[in-house]
């Protein structure tokens, strides 16, 4: 689940709602037509059979019509048709330009919530989307755990190698987390160099098993020898989620493991 999945649904729901009146209109735009079609044959028939004369076993047919009444009939049989072909291709364009406008706004509400230099969700839809993941977790009685992840010593990065390369290890970590983690989970960029993992359906033995996968990540990322001299690690917190708690209250909580990670490292290196 993504905070995007019911979103998206409802822009489904909206734009199958107004293609499905349009394509209502489509059917009683031919309903016209084939009525129209109908009337003006039952009109001929009723003036042509009344004229039949069966001849050696044929008929005559014998219809007088004045030039005036033809011509008026072909002009309004072609202004018929083409007011119907006017109609229809406006119905084609109202048609293209619902999914058109409904796509591009669609674009400009993910962009909105999309960090343009990870491409993962940013700190505007971290609200609404903990609020789904809570309600859909309280609904089916669901574990929920959160990850807040922070890069040590990034300001030595940005210090060391340049802002560009700070950003470059930014999307890279971003990349870590998204391939650590499934479909159904989400990943936000909650500050500078810190980062909110919210696992669906996963207790706390099952986000320590995503927290490895990141660390091993990690591990073959400074195999690659991306930053000459300079290892890159990452201090992880987790904290399961309960129905009693709020957002904030369990990412204090996730946020408190995390600095008690980093006080290792900082231990461990020093």
């Amino acid at each position: 689940m993504s905070d995007n999945l019911g979103q998206s649904e409802s822009v489904v729901a909206r734009v199958s709602q107004q293609l499905a009146v349009l394509e209502k209109r489509d059917w009683q735009m031919w309903l016209i037509v084939a009525g129209t079609g109908i009337l003006v044959g039952t009109a001929f028939l009723a003036l042509l059979f009344p004229a039949a004369i069966l001849h050696q076993g044929s008929i005559h047919l014998e219809l007088i019509v004045s030039r005036e009444a033809f011509v008026g009939l072909a002009a309004l049989l072609i202004l018929f048709n083409t007011y119907m072909i006017t109609r229809r291709l406006e119905l084609r364009r109202m048609r293209e330009a619902v999914i058109s406008t409904s796509i591009q706004n669609e674009l400009v509400r993910l962009q909105s919530f999309t960090d343009p230099l990870t491409e993962v969700y940013n700190r505007r839809s971290l609200d609404d989307m903990a609020a789904r993941f809570m309600a859909r977790a309280r609904r089916l009685d669901n574990p929920l755990t959160f990850m807040v992840v922070d890069a040590d010593r990034f300001k030595d990065i940005n210090t060391r190698f340049g802002h560009l390369t700070g950003d470059f290890v930014i999307a890279e970590i971003a990349a870590m987390l998204q391939g650590a983690v499934r479909g159904s989970d989400a990943v936000v960029r909650f500050g500078g160099d810190e980062f909110l993992v919210i696992l669906a359906d996963a207790a706390l033995a099952g986000a320590l098993v995503a927290a490895n996968r990141v660390e091993k990540s990690v591990e073959e990322w400074n195999k690659g020898g991306h930053l000459a001299g300079f290892e890159l690690s990452l201090s992880i917190g987790l904290a399961e989620w309960s129905p009693s708690q709020t957002v904030d209250q369990v990412l204090i909580a996730a946020d408190q493991q995390m600095y008690a990670a980093k006080e290792a490292h900082k231990r461990a290196s020093g």
